[in-house]
C-alpha cells in the first residue's frame, strides 16, 4: 500500500498546485474495514463546491491508480474545514506533502488500523 500511498502524494501536490493547498490528505484504513481505504481530504477549495471537487479528486485517483488498485479504495470522504477534529489531528502531526505512517489511532472518532499521512 505504501506504493500507492507515494502516487497519490505526487497527485495531492499536483492538486495543490493546481487548486490550492490541503489543510488534510491521508489514506486511512480503519477497523470496521480492513481491506478498504479511504481517502480523507479537506482544503478550502473543496468547500465552494463539493461536487466537483470531489469529481475532480476522483479523476485524479484514477490517473495515478491501476483498475485494480481504485478497488482498493473504499471512498473519498470530504471533512469540512471547520470539523474541530480537524484542528485536533492537524495540531498532532505536521507534514506537507510527506508520507507519515501511523499506526492504530483514532482520527475523527473512528479507529484506524492503519494511515498514511500526506498533508496535515
Amino acid at each position: 500500500m505504501k506504493d500507492i500511498a507515494e502516487r497519490l502524494r505526487l497527485k495531492e501536490q499536483e492538486m495543490a498546485a493546481e487548486k490550492g493547498p490541503f489543510a488534510f490528505f491521508a489514506l486511512f484504513l480503519r477497523d470496521d474495514a480492513p481491506d478498504l481505504w479511504d481517502l480523507v481530504v479537506s482544503a478550502p477549495w473543496i468547500e465552494a463546491d463539493k461536487g466537483e471537487a470531489l469529481g475532480y479528486i476522483a479523476s485524479k485517483v484514477r490517473e495515478a491508480l491501476s483498475p485494480e488498485e481504485v478497488t482498493k479504495l473504499s471512498r473519498i470522504a470530504l471533512i469540512d474545514g471547520s470539523n474541530p477534529a480537524l484542528k485536533v489531528v492537524q495540531q498532532a502531526i505536521h507534514v506537507e506533502h510527506g508520507l507519515t505512517d501511523v499506526q492504530d489511532s483514532v482520527f475523527f472518532g473512528l479507529p484506524v488500523r492503519h494511515a498514511y499521512i500526506v498533508t496535515s
